[in-house]
């Protein structure tokens, strides 16, 4: 076994040993919201919103961006366990603004291995083969920040299945203070009709 594998199946069992009465929260989260935040490592959205476990559901992707997935993870999330309302969070310094879906693209024909970021760009150090399957795929990077959450809350609340009265609102997560940083133009799109 590895050393990660070890050390999760040990927390696993500090963890469980504590459990209690966990076993008996609801499907549904108790505060009824969602968040769709980015996957970095740096966001640990249970404290920068101050989470418990069962409060809200946490759905996570490279960039917080809304997908296809993150979406359809929305709309189960309000259609069968009730939320209304809806947090977009992205974050600074995210590695989703320091490649393009061209430099994936190329890194993968090239190599499948891990690739290099020397702060500037991207370089492939690994071995052949690749694979060009990467064509196919959208990354959804980022070029600007604060455009990319209006563009995910206004995509969100276009969606047709979708209703207008969830809110839906729209932050960037400042990675180096921990705060929570308003768009007020995507919180303006993803205001609630009532």
């Amino acid at each position: 076994m590895s050393e990660i594998l070890n050390e999760v199946l040990d927390a696993n069992e500090t963890y469980s040993a504590d459990f209690g009465d966990k076993g008996n929260l609801a499907m549904p989260p108790k505060r009824r919201f969602a968040i769709l935040t980015c996957m970095d490592a740096r966001l640990d959205p249970a404290k920068f919103a101050g989470l418990a476990e069962g409060d809200a559901h946490v759905i996570r992707n490279a960039g917080g961006r809304a997908s296809d997935d993150a979406i359809r993870s929305l709309i189960i999330s309000y259609k069968l366990l009730g939320t209304r309302e809806w947090f977009l969070i992205h974050h600074t310094d995210c590695g989703m603004e320091t490649f393009t879906n061209e430099v994936i693209r190329d890194l993968l024909a090239n190599s499948l291995e891990t690739a290099e970021f020397n702060g500037e760009k991207w370089r492939d150090v690994g071995k052949g083969p690749g694979s060009r399957a990467g064509e196919y795929i959208e990354f959804l990077t980022i070029n600007n920040l604060e455009q990319s959450v209006i563009d995910d809350v206004e995509r969100i609340r276009s969606h047709p299945l979708v209703p207008k009265n969830i809110a839906i609102y729209g932050f960037i997560y400042d990675v180096k203070s921990g705060r929570l940083i308003e768009v007020p133009e995507a919180n303006r799109i993803g205001r609630a009709a009532i």
